[in-house]
C-alpha cells in the first residue's frame, strides 16, 4: 500500500513544534507526545517556557529536544534546523508560532511591529519549513503531514489589526500553493492542512471580542480540531463554522454590502476596539 493512502499518525515519529514554550504551541506538543511520538522537537525564544514544556513532554515518554531560536533572525532558524535534521526527517511540522500587534496601521512601529509580525508570522514558516521540507519528501515510507497555523483574519479585513491579517493572508496563499505543489508534483504522502481559527483564549487577544454568534475558542478545542483536521489530511480548516460563513458572505457580496454585513450585524469591524493583548516574546503564540 502506498504511504499516501495509510493512516498519518505521529507515533514513534519526529514532531516539532514552533512556539512551543506556552498556548497552543504548549498544547501541540503534549498532544504529539500523548500520541507516541518519540521525538518533540520544541522551538521557541523563552527558554524557561521550553524547560517546563519539555519536562512535561519527557513524562508522557517522548524525548524532548529542545532550541531556542527567535524565529524573526532567518539565520537563527537555520542553525537550529541543521542541527535537528540529524533527528531525522519530521513526521510532523507545526508551525504554530505568532505575534499579534492591535492598532490602527499609522500607529504601528515600522521595526518593532510591521516588520516583526511579518517575519514572525509569515516568513518564518516558509523558512523552517524549507529547511525540513526536503527530508519530508525524500522520505515516503510513511505519511507525513505540515500543519499551518493561519487565521480567519487572513480571510475578512479587520480594522485595528491590518499588519496581523497581512500576515495571515500570506500564511494562507503560500501554505495552499505549497499543498497544490506536493499533490501535482507526485509527493501524495506529505499533505498540509492550513488551519484558520478565529479569536482563541490563548492571552494573545486578551480584549477582543468574537463577532456575533462567535465566542472565543479554547486553545484545547481550536488544538483538537486542528489535529483532527491534519490527521485526515484536510487542507484547510476555518473555525468555528460563522468564521467560514464570513469568508462565504465576504466573497459573494459587493464590498459595501459586505461591510454593512460584517461590520454592523456581525460586529466583525469592531472586535479589536477594546484589545490589549499581551507582551509577546518573538516566537510564542
Amino acid at each position: 500500500m502506498s504511504a499516501s493512502n495509510l493512516p498519518f499518525t505521529v507515533s514513534g515519529g519526529v514532531v516539532l513544534v514552533t512556539g512551543a514554550a506556552m498556548g497552543m504551541g504548549r498544547l501541540y506538543a503534549l498532544r504529539a507526545a500523548r500520541e507516541g511520538a518519540g521525538v518533540v522537537i520544541l522551538w521557541d525564544v523563552d527558554a524557561d517556557g521550553l524547560a517546563n514544556t519539555a519536562a512535561e513532554v519527557t513524562a508522557l515518554g517522548a524525548r524532548a529536544v529542545v532550541r531556542q531560536v527567535d524565529l524573526a533572525d532567518r539565520a537563527a532558524i537555520a542553525e537550529a534546523a541543521a542541527e535537528c535534521t540529524s533527528e531525522g526527517p519530521l513526521t510532523l511540522l507545526v508551525n504554530n508560532a505568532g505575534i499579534v500587534r492591535g492598532a490602527l496601521f499609522w500607529d504601528h512601529s515600522p521595526e518593532r511591529d510591521i516588520a516583526l509580525t511579518m517575519d514572525i508570522n509569515a516568513l518564518a514558516p516558509m523558512y523552517v519549513t524549507h529547511a525540513f521540507l526536503p527530508g519530508m519528501m525524500a522520505d515516503a515510507a510513511r505519511p507525513r503531514r505540515i500543519l499551518n497555523i493561519a487565521s480567519a483574519a487572513g480571510t475578512v479585513s479587520n480594522p485595528r489589526m491590518s499588519v496581523y491579517a497581512a500576515s495571515k493572508w500570506a500564511v494562507i496563499g503560500w501554505s495552499d500553493s505549497l499543498r497544490l505543489e506536493l499533490e501535482q508534483q507526485g509527493f501524495g504522502h506529505l499533505k498540509v492542512t492550513t488551519f484558520c481559527p478565529s479569536y482563541i483564549s490563548t492571552g494573545m487577544f486578551d480584549g477582543a471580542r468574537g463577532p456575533l454568534l462567535t465566542p472565543l475558542m479554547t486553545p484545547e478545542d481550536a488544538v483538537d480540531r486542528a489535529w483532527r483536521a491534519t490527521l485526515a489530511g484536510q487542507p484547510q480548516l476555518i473555525a468555528p463554522a460563522t468564521a467560514q460563513l464570513g469568508k462565504v458572505l465576504r466573497g459573494l457580496l459587493p464590498v459595501r454590502a459586505w461591510d454593512f454585513v460584517g461590520g454592523k450585524v456581525f460586529g466583525i469591524y469592531s472586535t479589536m476596539d477594546k484589545f490589549t493583548g499581551r507582551d509577546q516574546k518573538a516566537g510564542t503564540r
